[in-house]
């Protein structure tokens, strides 16, 4: 049998819905009563104004000034700070004391986060006991932190000088190779150390990147980077080359002494003239 749908089963006397005598219907364009006006109603009252509230003033995105494409400093200008330097500083060297290329490696090691200072202080008791490659490569570990203590991260530094020795017993056969390629492929030496090797201990040039050499060179205007290999490769560029190995040794000297990270002396710096000054917000 067929379901009949809902309007098919509405009883057939329902009364139709219409207006009675008790529901009056109103009269087109006139309204009983006039509804007050809320604030919740959705509709302005008869006569009034409607108004949008008002939209708040989009921003224009504000955009910061460019700075300026580098510019490398003219070749006039490099040679004046170099001269300047060179006449301020005749016989800049190394800090480390050394004997041999393995010593100063090692010291270069010791000398991350440390003062050449007080590697000085440990080195020259630290070689009596290790005269060779062979001998660090078999220094007990716990022995060897023990006497590098003193210098900072002496765990790493222990760690790194073991590994760099073994490499160079077992790749070189116990010397210190004089290449960047075999000594960046030591364990624990990176391109700084490698640097400092060459120039000091094979007298081969190389741009040594340290601290200060990263920060006189921004401040100086020869370079714009905060990395340090993109720094020594913009050095190598506008440094004549037999100037490298001193140039990193003048840098370091020069931040040291008077070039210094938070009020530089730049009343009495000897290249104040060709200084661009970059970052410097007070001097003395």
């Amino acid at each position: 049998m067929a379901r009949k749908s809902p309007r098919s089963r509405r009883p057939a006397a329902a009364r139709p819905r219409v207006p009675g005598p008790g529901r009056p219907r109103a009269k087109p364009g006139a309204r009983t009563t006039a509804r007050p006006a809320t604030p919740t109603s959705r509709h302005a009252p008869q006569g009034a104004r409607a108004t949008r509230p008002a939209r708040s003033a989009k921003r224009k995105p504000t955009r910061t000034a460019r700075k300026p494409a580098f510019r490398p400093p003219e070749p006039e200008r490099v040679q004046a700070v170099i001269d300047g330097l060179r006449a301020e500083y005749p016989e800049a060297r190394t800090a480390l004391d050394f004997g041999t290329p393995l010593q100063l490696l090692i010291a270069t090691i010791l000398s991350a986060q440390c003062t050449d200072e007080r590697v000085n202080m440990v080195t020259p008791g630290l070689f009596r006991r290790y005269p060779d490659a062979a001998a660090f490569a078999a220094a007990d570990r716990a022995e060897l932190e023990t006497q590098i203590r003193s210098t900072g991260f002496f765990r790493n530094k222990t760690k790194a000088i073991l590994a760099c020795c073994a490499d160079i017993v077992s790749r070189h056969g116990g010397e210190v190779p004089r290449t960047l390629e075999e000594l960046t492929a030591l364990h624990g030496v990176g391109r700084k150390t490698a640097n400092v090797v060459l120039g000091n201990a094979f007298g081969i040039p190389g741009m040594v990147v340290d601290t200060h050499v990263t920060r006189l060179s921004n401040r100086l205007g020869l370079v714009r980077d905060s990395d340090a290999v993109k720094i020594e490769f913009a050095l190598m560029e506008i440094v004549p080359r037999e100037h490298w190995i001193q140039f990193s040794h003048w840098l370091i000297l020069h931040g040291r002494r008077i070039c210094v990270a938070r009020k530089p002396r730049c009343s009495v710096c000897p290249i104040a003239a060709h200084c661009s000054r970059i970052g410097v917000v007070a001097s003395q």
